[in-house]
């Protein structure tokens, strides 16, 4: 019998199935982490129930993932929506209270603008009429 160079003792099989397991195992500590992460921010969920599902997640947490996705999966994207509006909200007023770029507040430096002599009585009322509408 003939002797394998050393690159083929492992097949090229073997590989693949390796890196699908590989794959796989990412996959599943995704889920995971995503089921205990929705668990933790479902405000429709009490605090013992939360404790339930995570201790039964815990324990069998392949049955106990199974489960919350059949059982609470349509909700998870609801779940995650439902804070993505929140952050999006609470941007937008950090935003706009940082900015102050109110209508009143845009007058006001125009009106500073023209009284310092940089812009003209004509330049100040084309201004004032887009800031109007």
């Amino acid at each position: 019998m003939l002797a394998l160079p050393l690159g083929y003792s492992y097949p090229l099989l073997g590989v693949f199935l390796t890196m699908l397991y590989f794959f796989l195992f990412v996959v599943w500590i995704w889920i995971f982490v995503m089921v205990v992460i929705d668990i933790f921010r479902s405000h429709d969920l009490s605090g013992w129930a939360k404790a339930l599902w995570v201790v039964f997640i815990a324990i069998l947490p392949y049955l106990g993932v199974f489960i919350y996705l059949i059982a609470r999966g349509g909700r998870i994207h609801e779940h995650a929506a439902h804070d993505a509006q929140h952050q999006d909200a609470a941007l937008g007023s950090s935003v706009q209270s940082t900015a102050g770029t109110s209508t009143a507040d845009q007058l006001a430096k125009l009106a500073d603008l023209r009284e310092r002599g940089v812009i003209n009585d004509e330049e100040f009322a084309k201004e004032k009429a887009k800031l109007l509408g």
